[in-house]
């Protein structure tokens, strides 16, 4: 459903959309967003390995949810994940350069799905997501001046609250328990 004659967002709603910190914590670059696609890239560096060397799921599904954050808010509609279901098709190498691509695939007034991409610098695709998520049909609220665009619209995120309990008291021995010892072998049991 995209157009890519389509121009781009506003530059307010991009600056709101790149001010992802776990964006900058990853070193993901949000690259273009204009309504229905969204584009970031992301080097594949030594914080990103997983312990066999190659780049970590974890690393690779934040450089996709990126885009998806992006692409699914591109119309200035406030829109919170419901579904990610993710692929990955081939290892990110460290160097790799990865590019992952969201298009909008269906959108109504409440719901929308996306499609996702992240390819490699030399084409092969890394990793492919298939998202849905819930339009609140709020707008985003961007400044019109040239004040920061607010992280993310607090007015709808619920305060946390912390509860504070005594650790569960140990185990006490009763019927049909073991109080102490080693687990019998299975001939014991019989």
């Amino acid at each position: 459903m995209s157009d890519p004659t389509e121009p781009d967002v506003p530059p307010a709603l991009f600056a709101a959309l790149a001010a992802d910190p776990l964006a900058a914590q990853l070193g993901i670059t949000l690259e273009q967003v204009r309504p229905g696609y969204a584009r970031a890239s992301m080097t594949v560096g030594p914080a990103h390995l997983n312990a066999v060397g190659m780049a970590h799921g974890g690393a690779t599904m934040g450089l996709l949810d990126v885009v998806h954050a992006a692409v699914s808010n591109s119309h200035g509609t406030l829109a919170v994940a419901q579904d990610v279901h993710t692929e990955f098709l081939a290892a990110g190498r460290p160097g790799d350069v990865l590019t992952a691509e969201g298009t909008e695939v269906h959108r109504s007034s409440r719901t929308a799905v996306y499609r996702i991409e992240a390819r490699a610098q030399d084409g092969r695709m890394v990793a492919t997501a298939l998202a849905r998520v819930f339009r609140l049909g709020t707008e985003w609220e961007l400044p019109t001046d040239d004040s920061p665009p607010p992280v993310a619209p607090t007015q709808l995120l619920d305060p946390v609250v912390v509860i504070e309990t005594a650790p569960p008291p140990p185990p006490v021995a009763g019927p049909g328990t073991r109080p102490a010892g080693p687990t019998p072998a299975p001939d014991e049991l019989r």
